[in-house]
């Protein structure tokens, strides 16, 4: 389910359905990471459009841009796209969103994954976006913050206080603050360590091992996305309880994740770009932001970890991966 930001319903064009697949649309796909990493989520936009009738090499193209997680090459990857030139932009963050709306004002733009689009100045408002930008936003709010931390907290062995660390890479958006302030009132300490690189990773979960540090969250970012196997593979190394930000580490080996899911956003966003095919402005286009959430939980990580995870959360969970 999507929450929409504004109820006033947004009015489809007269155009016809014939008119409107006359002409090839080409659509730009702007994305953050690596395709190794997150060409599923690519897929669910191709996927998501064709059930909306939009057949790759019938009456859509697409044309695939990877930053590999070098968010320094999304100014000239847009850019690239904007020459080619696309009918419409998929932006996979709002890094990404951020560097296509840098590149143009006139093409359509379908941002995902955005932190805070209204802050970063990418739409005017989530009701009304009042540009060429629209889409999906996933804020992480207090609430979600907080359940992340109370289910990770459920795991742990009972002690006074346990230690959390969040990892944190120059592209992490939330600050260490926001979760202190969380933390304190679960009764956890919470701390950041940063991350810039593949081997920053290794000394980084070492350094928890030597601290004796209780369990790691991992929030969402694009490079920790991108090296989620390592990230999970060093945490069950190090013995070390993990909640994660999207489900996506669950499968490579986390031990559980809380989150929307990512595949859901992009499938969603084809919505977005059908109507925006369809003659509709991303200008009076809400803004969504999800409202399903979903636990994975990884019992075979559990048992590699020494952890008996409480039943009482097995039966909460929406997916056990055994």
């Amino acid at each position: 389910m999507w929450r929409l930001s504004g109820v006033a319903a947004v009015p489809w064009p007269t155009a016809t359905s014939a008119q409107t697949h006359a002409k090839v649309r080409t659509i730009g796909l702007l994305m953050t990471t690596t395709r190794s990493a997150a060409s599923h989520i690519a897929a669910a936009v191709v996927d998501g459009l064709r059930e909306l009738g939009h057949t790759e090499g019938k009456n859509v193209l697409f044309e695939y841009r990877w930053a590999e997680g070098q968010r320094e090459r999304l100014a000239e990857l847009g850019a690239e796209l904007v020459r080619h030139p696309v009918d419409v932009i998929v932006a996979s963050s709002q890094a990404a969103a951020l560097a296509a709306q840098r590149a143009t004002k006139t093409i359509p733009i379908v941002m995902v994954n955005a932190a805070d689009p209204v802050k970063a100045g990418l739409v005017a408002s989530l009701a009304r976006p009042g540009g060429n930008v629209t889409g999906l936003s996933q804020h992480l709010t207090p609430e979600i913050r907080a359940k992340q931390l109370q289910l990770l907290k459920e795991v742990l062995t009972k002690g006074a206080r346990p230690l959390v660390v969040v990892l944190r890479s120059p592209t992490t958006t939330v600050e260490l603050g926001e979760y202190e302030t969380t933390g304190h009132a679960l009764e956890l300490r919470v701390q950041f360590i940063e991350v810039r690189t593949r081997d920053d990773l290794g000394r980084a979960f070492a350094a928890m091992a030597r601290d004796h540090v209780d369990a790691v969250l991992v929030p969402g970012d694009t490079f920790l996305f991108t090296e989620r196997q390592r990230v999970a593979e060093l945490a069950r190394e190090r013995r070390l309880p993990g909640m994660y930000s999207l489900r996506e580490y669950t499968e490579a080996g986390g031990l559980m994740s809380y989150s929307a899911p990512l595949t859901e956003q992009f499938r969603r966003a084809a919505v977005y770009v059908d109507k925006i095919l369809r003659g509709a402005s991303p200008a009076t286009l809400p803004v969504e932001s999800p409202t399903h959430y979903e636990l994975v939980i990884n019992l075979k990580t559990a048992k590699a970890l020494g952890l008996t995870v409480p039943q009482s959360l097995l039966q909460r969970a929406d997916e056990v991966i055994r």
